[in-house]
């Protein structure tokens, strides 16, 4: 079930502020314990602003070894959402607007609520390291040339030739 944020219930809260805690798991994610969020709703006019903290541990899968290594994760959310649609707005602007580094704001298009569930699988996706590796250790390219892990598929590679121009 996805938790939602309504922005009615926003802009009728004390302060027009909202306080919200999610604490389960992802589906679409590997999760060893449910994800944690202490999230804070406020309304800033035209726009919702959604800040917090976000903690858990996950499964990733090694890029060199490929086996699965426990990962845990504590980072600071603070995403921007528009009530009324920008791209209409700029689109129709002769003046250009420029988004700097950590200016992101998404589009509501009309919706009267916030997927919170969507926002953590984005934010907890988009906060996992670049290069997974389970460790400083890993047997990485040893484990993969072993021939227990020799793929019959890949076969047709060992006769490739490449012709430079």
């Amino acid at each position: 079930m996805h938790k939602v944020i309504l922005i009615e219930d926003i802009e009728n809260a004390e302060n027009k502020t909202l306080y919200c805690v999610f604490n389960e798991k992802i589906d679409e994610i590997d999760c060893i314990t449910p994800i944690e969020a202490k999230l804070c709703a406020k309304s800033l006019g035209e726009f919702i602003q959604i800040t917090g903290q976000v903690k858990g541990s996950v499964y990733l899968e090694c890029d060199l070894c490929l086996e699965k290594y426990a990962y845990d994760f504590k980072f600071d959310i603070d995403e921007l959402y528009s009530k009324k649609s920008l791209v209409g707005d700029y689109e129709n602007s002769d003046k250009e607007f420029e988004i700097k580094e950590g200016q992101f704001i998404t589009d509501l298009n009309g919706q009267e609520e916030i997927d919170i569930y969507d926002l953590l699988y984005q934010s907890v996706i988009l906060n996992f390291p670049n290069k997974k590796v389970c460790g400083i250790n890993c047997k990485g390219k040893e484990y993969l040339s072993s021939e227990d892990n020799y793929d019959p598929r890949l076969e047709v590679f060992n006769n490739l030739q490449i012709n430079p121009k």
